[in-house]
């Protein structure tokens, strides 16, 4: 070969490697930081507001400390009506689906080894959680050219599932997921549960319940859970950065799920308070240097400007403090986890670019209100949308996505179009059991099935109807059945319309046979 075509072949190998580049480079990096049941109140962001909009610091937001969380919020705008389920596997799969509970069918925490329907559960549901043909965040975004990278709890199906293993579900990578809900141990001295304590002669880290896998290089250290995952999380943004290759980084924190072990170096800034609950606060914090890390990362390799950072919780607070049913946890709001009241449904959300700078083309194509709180109603399935529409990419035309994009919504402004309606339905047994929550944008219905849960306090005595205006009574205490049966009749309409629409799935009565809401 002469001079000339050495000259065109340096050429075009150039031109191909700056163009692979540039379209890399235009693409958004994608960093969803999900908590495990962390609500509205467990941290020192106040995400409630006052009548005139402005944020208001409740007590608990005195109590805990979340610097990171203060960052992204003064970057970012952070929504205080934020929706998910309440309780883990159905916000996850939604979150990675778009659809609602209702529709994708796993409408309660995916017990791995066992069908957990409940006495009274609707005998289809999906227990399974996701199957390897579903169009999830992850798998669509790997066919649009990133590199998709799972860290921290899955949670997306049982053991010997799809689900259970996010390599099968679109992600390229996994650290640390599989199908436990929660580890077994916080500490690297345990081994993260596959310490010899705990594992029988033979037994692999896959068969020992709630293990965390892939992290076998921190064992013997003093490493918490929280900081191994979050080293493991820099090590993969570098080498995405460094390879010039856009990424999806789903960083499931298990913190500040149970077992409440303490971040050591933060324990000491807590005291007043039983040992439990500053325990949970020292886990608090240690998530969110965990997010201060990330950030700092991604800023020091220069990808800041171009990558978008979501934070939310999975589900409503489990702080180990207060009832379920009651003001406590989440106060001012009333219940946790796994109740049907704003406290077990409502989550923090925070929405930034790392580094906001109006110049860059991705951050004009969706500018962020930085220091804002959006007061309209959005919900965990508006992530998937708000994601694709970002980065390009048209979801599958036969995959039936019931969020909208956020993207009018996260310049701070009111967006008409978008849905102001919330449907919680959980048709199985736990804290509270079998029930439909329905919220419009100040309105909230819950209608109770009337079937044998788990044992209440004598103080709790579930109405079969409950009405509440969120906006005059957000602690959820009283009862307006009587004051407003128009407005009731009205909610009970439209919510059953959606459960058709969305083919729910009932309780069943003890000789099987479906119980379907009844109107008043």
């Amino acid at each position: 070969m002469g001079n000339t075509g050495q000259i065109k072949s340096w050429l075009c190998a150039v031109l191909f490697v700056t163009a692979a580049f540039c379209s890399a480079s235009q693409k958004p990096n994608i960093i969803v930081f999900l908590i495990d049941d962390m609500g509205v109140m467990d941290t020192s962001v106040p995400f409630l507001t006052g009548p005139d909009g402005t944020p208001v610091k409740h007590p608990l937001n005195e109590w805990y400390r979340t610097p990171g969380m203060e960052r992204l919020a003064e970057t970012g705008i952070r929504f205080n009506q934020f929706c998910a389920q309440s309780v883990c596997s159905p916000s996850r799969i939604s979150l990675l689906t778009g659809q609602n509970a209702t529709r994708h069918g796993t409408t309660t925490w995916i017990n791995p080894k066992n069908d957990n329907r409940g006495r009274h559960g609707p005998m289809e549901w999906s227990w399974k959680g996701l199957e390897a043909s579903d169009p999830t965040l992850a798998r669509v975004l790997q066919e649009a050219g990133y590199r998709t990278i799972h860290i921290g709890k899955a949670h997306l199906g049982p053991k010997d599932s799809v689900g259970a293993d996010p390599l099968k579900v679109g992600f390229e990578i996994n650290v640390g997921g599989g199908p436990w809900g929660q580890p077994k141990s916080y500490y690297a001295k345990d081994h993260f549960g596959f310490h010899e304590k705990y594992v029988r002669k033979g037994q692999s880290i896959a068969d020992v319940d709630h293990a965390v896998p892939h992290l076998e290089k921190y064992h013997g250290s003093d490493q918490h859970l929280t900081e191994a995952l979050t080293l493991e999380a820099q090590r993969l943004i570098r080498e995405a950065v460094n390879d010039e290759k856009p990424f999806f980084l789903h960083f499931a924190h298990y913190a500040v799920h149970a077992p409440f072990q303490a971040h050591q170096p933060y324990l000491k800034n807590y005291e007043g308070r039983s040992t439990r609950e500053q325990v949970f606060a020292s886990m608090i914090e240690g998530m969110d240097q965990s997010l201060s890390d990330v950030l700092d990362t991604v800023e020091e390799l220069g990808a800041a400007g171009n990558t978008l950072v979501i934070f939310l919780g999975d589900n409503g607070s489990d702080a180990p403090m207060g009832d379920a049913y009651s003001v406590g946890s989440a106060a001012p709001l009333r219940g946790k986890k796994a109740t049907q009241y704003e406290g077990g449904m409502r989550v923090p959300f925070i929405a930034s670019w790392a580094k906001p700078d109006a110049k860059i083309p991705v951050q004009q194509a969706l500018p962020i209100q930085s220091g804002a709180i959006q007061p309209q109603l959005a919900t965990i399935m508006d992530i998937y949308p708000t994601v694709l529409e970002l980065c390009g990419v048209t979801p599958p035309q036969d995959h039936m996505v019931d969020g909208a994009s956020l993207k009018k919504l996260f310049t701070g402004k009111a967006d008409p179009a978008h849905p102001k309606t919330f449907l919680m339905h959980y048709p199985h047994e736990h804290r509270n059991s079998y029930f439909t929550a329905y919220r419009t944008q100040d309105w909230k219905l819950i209608y109770n099935y009337g079937l044998p849960g788990r044992r209440y306090p004598d103080s709790y005595k579930p109405a079969p109807f409950e009405l509440y205006h969120l906006k005059e009574d957000p602690a959820e205490q009283v009862n307006l059945v009587d004051k407003h049966p128009e407005r009731l009749n009205e909610m009970m309409k439209a919510m059953v319309r959606q459960l058709e629409e969305e083919q729910a799935l009932f309780p069943v009565d003890e000789a099987g046979s479906e119980l379907n809401p009844v109107i008043p």
